[in-house]
């Protein structure tokens, strides 16, 4: 008795998965010189790190260390008139508590736009929406002034109390603020809470992931930054990480291994907390502006 097996369709793709999967292509194509591109320079500076001094300048470029070596980091934290860890400490202190007083400041400052009623609320919001359209170098010789007349030169206050209050922060979180259903917190209200019990308690733990998001970018700013603290800081054992890589390069310490062994160290902390909180960052960048009028 012989048995007929029927011969079974072969179903070909929809053309909707086709459009996808060339979609897909296409981004991978878009994207992946787009990353060589901007992961070249940071990949170089690593390489550069632990390749000794006397191979820096080979040609062509050699992506990889030849040889691996410590040298570099060896030289610059054996060197005691380069107290590289220190500049890292004071670095981490001007992050944490300029992180702090901008979250803090912003988010206040963001929650009375969005949630309450007062005199000339849009208008001042409005100037400060327009001061954001102002060149931040006009600012530099009024702000220098001012820290010259205080005596703030060698302290690290003239550095937060420049970026303690930005706009574009406050305009960031009071977007996020006004995507709160105003039901929650009439519902606290009519328990007995009070307006800040309702900030704390209610509205700030809503906006959780765009208060992470926005911390680590601003954390990053204070971290890099080196415009005001090359112009306010001169003792040595105040000065931060990014004004200590330009003392790298100065004086008897112009060496290229050196240089990149201290752009290492100074990157880092960012790309670590990068990697830990990126979720969140992403998260929050995601949901800025969805909500607000």
């Amino acid at each position: 008795m012989t048995t007929t097996t029927l011969a079974q369709p072969v179903s070909s793709p929809s053309p909707r998965k086709r459009l996808v999967s060339t979609n897909t292509l296409l981004l991978w194509v878009l994207l992946i010189p787009i990353v060589i591109v901007l992961a070249a320079p940071v990949w170089y500076m690593f390489s550069k790190a632990f390749t000794p001094e006397a191979n820096q300048f080979k040609y062509p470029i050699v992506w990889l260390p030849d040889p691996f070596s410590l040298t570099n980091f060896q030289t610059i934290f054996g060197d005691r008139s380069l107290p590289i860890l220190r500049w890292m400490l004071n670095s981490v202190i001007v992050t944490a508590v300029g992180t702090f007083l901008v979250l803090a400041v912003s988010s206040l400052s963001a929650y009375a736009y969005a949630r309450l009623e007062f005199p000339g609320r849009d208008v001042i919001f409005a100037v400060l929406i327009i001061s954001m359209m102002i060149p931040s170098v006009l600012q530099v010789i009024p702000t220098f002034l001012i820290a010259r007349d205080l005596k703030l030169f060698d302290t690290y206050i003239p550095l937060w109390l420049v970026g303690a209050a930005g706009a574009g922060t406050i305009f960031f979180l009071r977007q996020q603020f006004f995507s709160i259903p105003h039901e929650l917190e009439d519902a606290a209200v009519v328990d007995g809470a009070g307006r800040f019990r309702v900030f704390w308690q209610i509205a700030l733990p809503l906006v959780k992931s765009a208060l992470v998001a926005t911390g680590i970018l601003i954390a990053l700013g204070f971290w890099n930054e080196l415009f005001w603290a090359l112009i306010m800081l001169n003792a040595r054992e105040v000065i931060t990480l990014p004004v200590g890589l330009l003392v790298l390069q100065q004086g008897g310490y112009v060496q290229r291994g050196m240089a990149f062994a201290g752009g290492f160290i100074a990157t880092l902390p960012p790309l670590i907390v990068y990697a830990i909180f990126q979720r969140q960052i992403i998260q929050g960048m995601a949901t800025a502006g969805l909500a607000g009028r």
